[in-house]
């Protein structure tokens, strides 16, 4: 090669790296993840302000207040930018439904894709597929496997299993007891984590989990938990339940079983009037942990990718609160201004 030649092929690579880099990339400069596609790509459906997309919304269940809740937020945040069509999914707790309904919206041609993934592992592959295609996708909630997605946003489920733990030991139980535990959808990583962080919180508190049992994120069903539970076990002292609508089919179960006072503690915290917070403030919970849906970030972080034409960050952590008696009135009144 000449040396006109050669630096003629220089400037052509950088000019091509210059283009790249002017619409931000989907990966956030990060590792390409194992088996995907190699270096990070430009977000081809980045138009500017002038641009119209079409966003593929696909939810775990809609059978949780908390998704329900989610949904709203996400809906009520993209109305707030012009050239956001939001098309919403719901799987219904079926993994096989979820990634049918991922595919649909690939075919459809979406400019980006919100998931909400029912459970880790089955749905790991689509949201690959989806990423591989240059599509910027948005985790929320829960995760999948591997790193094939552009941006999670999300609480911190061990942290907060973990000051879920150290409540019932500092302030339920600070003598010590026995307790019993209802855990969310197995395959779904929140479950897990919260499981771990609350062992974490009550390690060394003689603290003793003496039965647990997944009642799936489910009021229902954590009513029939619980009611198995407590039945097997009269002894226990308290429950611990990783989320709110499970606890609170716990309390029915309490009260069944000639237990009405009995702690109960949740997660959530959604601030509307069928959610934690009031059920804190009204007496039928101990105490829940703010949980946020993550909706309205998760716009911002579309906005940023197709019309800023910016990178985002690989995990936004979403920050968690104690609700209990004391503030509880007041943490509903802050997160309902305007």
């Amino acid at each position: 090669m000449t040396g006109n030649a050669r630096r003629t092929a220089v400037l052509l690579a950088a000019g091509t790296v210059l283009a790249a880099s002017a619409c931000g990339t989907t990966h956030d400069n990060a590792p390409a993840a194992s088996g995907s596609s190699a270096a990070p790509v430009p977000v081809k459906q980045c138009k500017g302000p002038d641009g119209k997309f079409t966003i593929g919304m696909s939810q775990a269940n809609l059978g949780e207040p908390y998704r329900v809740r989610m949904d709203d937020e996400v809906r009520r945040a993209a109305a707030g930018v012009p050239g956001f069509t939001v098309n919403y999914a719901d799987a219904a707790q079926d993994n096989a439904k979820q990634v049918e309904q991922v595919e649909t919206f690939l075919t459809q041609q979406i400019d980006l894709l919100i998931i909400s993934p029912n459970e880790a592992t089955p749905l790991t592959g689509v949201v690959k597929k989806a990423y591989d295609k240059g599509i910027p996708v948005i985790v929320l909630d829960r995760k999948v496997d591997g790193d094939a997605y552009t941006t999670f946003i999300g609480g911190d489920n061990v942290d907060i299993g973990k000051q879920a733990g150290q409540y019932f030991a500092e302030k339920l139980l600070p003598q010590g007891g026995k307790i019993v535990e209802l855990k969310g959808l197995a395959g779904a990583t929140p479950a897990k984590e919260r499981a771990d962080g609350f062992a974490a919180g009550i390690a060394g508190k003689n603290i003793d989990i003496i039965a647990t049992a997944d009642a799936d994120w489910l009021r229902d069903k954590g009513q029939q938990q619980a009611e198995a539970l407590l039945k097997a076990h009269p002894d226990a002292q308290a429950i611990f339940s990783e989320n709110d609508p499970m606890a609170e089919g716990a309390r029915l179960a309490a009260q069944n079983a000639g237990k009405p006072t009995l702690p109960i503690v949740g997660i959530d915290g959604l601030p509307v009037p069928e959610g934690g917070i009031k059920a804190v403030e009204a007496g039928r919970l101990s105490a829940t942990f703010i949980y946020p849906t993550g909706g309205t970030e998760a716009v911002a972080a579309a906005k940023k990718l197709l019309i800023d034409c910016q990178q985002v960050e690989k995990k936004q952590t979403l920050g968690t609160r104690l609700i209990t008696k004391e503030n509880a009135t007041q943490v509903y009144a802050e997160l309902n201004k305007g």
